[in-house]
């Protein structure tokens, strides 16, 4: 063929590859980066549904938690732990770890525990980046959640705090800036911040922040172990608190958007808003959920050995709190109890958001099944989870270990008095983790000790996040434990069942799609879930959705409802994938 047809065909054949390449930028689903071999890959030899070992040291991630003395426990702040958060802080596609720390009680200066991020290097190990990124800070740390509350493609961390909280502004990827007294969520620094969530609440795109408080804690006030009746356990003196203590009401920051002074601000609206209506309340937890399905995210709080809360979304910036009224405020007993973690998820298949929440030893665990009117019912013994009640509960995640398209309970334990094994209280102060695997039929089954080494080693575990660091459809567990080195978790054991992760990108929303309902339809049946930051105990997990489909391999439709309340259909995806979904490039559904 005669050069002068390449010459005359050239900008021809360079306009169509441009346009195929613009195309597919553009296109609402793209397939997330993945390992050609993943990092600590799944074997036959190890039995299904779940082998969990822990690669932590091997990662790198050896950071100790701090929290006052790690054998004697005076004071409630040394006993309740830290969180965890994942994001990607670079998007380079791989989800990192970040470790929120404590201090000691009378530390100070340069040596002083810091928060930690770790960069997730896709072969399995981790690097701190710290200091690297201008992370590096001291304080007594609790909780953490993510969210790119400016909108600029980067996601945000916010840490809670006995103190003041922190925001960190992520600079573009490679630096973090802390903001939280310039953009006004720093708080007062009276109220001890636990939980926290990113949260739209009023569907204006941009995110808000609530913030759950434990108490108004002051070291030269609170009584010493055994001084008051509330510091005596089992006749046995302890730690005092939180009974006896000055609770402290929760928070909601609004996002107020850039100001004058061209910076992003956010205005304190806890008594506008009618969540300081709520008082009296020792909070944990914060898991946020349209517990009602009317398209507005409304806020459940576990509370310790007070009734739990769940603020309804009014629709006008304000809250009601409903918790007594919908069945999740007690157990089925009409009991208060010490709720310290909480997760949500579709457990039954019915298409209802259902709820659980940990609690203090002698005690089960909670399960609120969504009846599908706006109430719940404790359903806790049909389940079968009335079991293991020695151990005292945190961190939580519902879970699909083995994406049979059920998913499953992932829980951390540990106890606050150290006392319990002195003096042989009928507890443990480090325990194991539990796995209880879903077997259908709205029943779990104790799969916790025989499910691999990483859950049998006794710990004191706090908080937990959830995440697929390396893109391949198996679901990893990041767990912070009090005065020790954090676990990661990784299941070994192989199954045959497919896989879907979805990644949102809000345009008329806020980006992280934070409050999204998702639904996702097969020709047999459909799973339903929610993007959500927060969660478990003092956490924030993977903001991709992941959906484990059993022997499912090919999904019919995606059904997104956008947190401003538009809802668009993606027909189609690929499954054993993580696929990206924007708004605005599905087609349209009509109300």
């Amino acid at each position: 063929m005669p050069v002068s047809f390449f010459l005359r065909h050239t900008s021809t054949m360079l306009r169509v590859v441009t346009t195929l390449f613009l195309l597919l930028l553009a296109s609402p689903v793209v397939w997330s980066q993945q390992a050609k071999v993943p990092p600590y890959p799944a074997g036959a030899e190890h039995p299904s549904p779940a082998w969990f070992v822990d690669v932590a040291r091997s990662a790198g991630l050896t950071v100790r938690n701090v929290n006052g003395s790690p054998t004697h426990k005076k004071y409630i702040v040394e006993s309740t732990g830290s969180g965890v958060a994942i994001l990607d802080y670079d998007r380079d596609g791989w989800q990192d770890i970040f470790l929120v720390n404590g201090a000691e009680l009378n530390g100070s200066g340069a040596s002083a525990p810091s928060n930690h991020l770790f960069h997730n290097n896709h072969d399995g190990t981790f690097t701190d980046v710290t200091a690297k990124v201008g992370l590096v800070s001291s304080g007594w740390g609790q909780g953490a959640c993510v969210g790119d509350y400016d909108n600029d493609g980067f996601d945000d961390i916010f840490v809670t705090a006995y103190g003041k909280n922190r925001l960190f502004h992520n600079d573009g990827g490679s630096h973090f800036t802390e903001v939280a007294e310039q953009t006004g969520v720093a708080g007062s620094g009276k109220e001890w911040g636990t939980g926290c969530a990113f949260v739209d609440y009023d569907r204006d795109g941009r995110l808000d922040v609530i913030v759950a408080n434990y108490v108004h804690f002051d070291l030269a006030t609170v009584p010493k172990p055994g001084d008051e009746a509330g510091c005596i356990w089992k006749g046995t003196p302890v730690m005092c608190g939180p009974r006896g203590l000055p609770s402290a009401s929760n928070t909601l920051f609004h996002n107020d958007g850039t100001g004058k002074d061209g910076r992003m601000h956010f205005s304190n609206v806890s008594a506008k808003s009618g969540i300081t209506k709520t008082d009296g309340h020792y909070c944990f937890s914060v898991t946020t959920l349209d517990y009602d399905e009317d398209g507005w995210p409304d806020i459940y709080v576990a509370c310790d050995s007070t009734p739990s809360i769940l603020y309804r979304n009014r629709h006008d910036g304000t809250f009601s709190d409903e918790g007594s009224n919908v069945g999740v405020a007690f157990n089925e007993d009409g009991r208060e109890q010490a709720g310290m973690g909480s997760t949500a998820a579709d457990f039954d298949g019915d298409g209802h958001i259902d709820l659980f929440k940990t609690n203090f030893s002698d005690d089960t665990s909670t399960l609120y099944r969504s009846n599908g009117d706006g109430t719940y019912s404790d359903v806790t013994r049909t389940a079968g989870l009335a079991i293991n009640t020695d151990a005292l509960g945190w961190g939580a995640m519902f879970v699909d270990v083995d994406n049979d398209g059920r998913p499953d309970l992932l829980i951390v334990n540990g106890h606050v008095y150290p006392e319990v094994d002195s003096a042989k209280l009928g507890s443990a102060f480090r325990e194991p983790r539990f796995l209880y695997w879903n077997a259908g039929d709205a029943k779990f089954k104790d799969l916790s000790k025989e499910s691999g080494p990483g859950l049998l080693e006794p710990l004191s575990g706090r908080g937990l996040a959830i995440a697929d660091l390396w893109n391949d459809g198996r679901v990893s567990a990041v767990v912070n434990n009090l005065d020790d080195v954090p676990m990661l978790l990784v299941n070994r054991a192989a199954n045959p069942n497919h896989w879907l992760g979805l990644h949102l990108v809000g345009t008329r929303s806020n980006r992280d799609a934070i409050g999204a309902r998702v639904t996702v339809r097969a020709s047999d049946r459909t799973w339903v879930d929610e993007v959500r930051s927060g969660s478990s105990y003092s956490s924030s997990s993977d903001l991709r959705l992941h959906f484990g489909l059993g022997s499912h391999n090919r999904i019919e439709s995606v059904l997104v409802r956008w947190p401003n309340g538009e809802s668009e259909t993606f027909a189609d995806p690929a499954v054993d994938g993580i696929r990206e979904l924007r708004e605005g490039s599905g087609k349209a559904v009509l109300h």
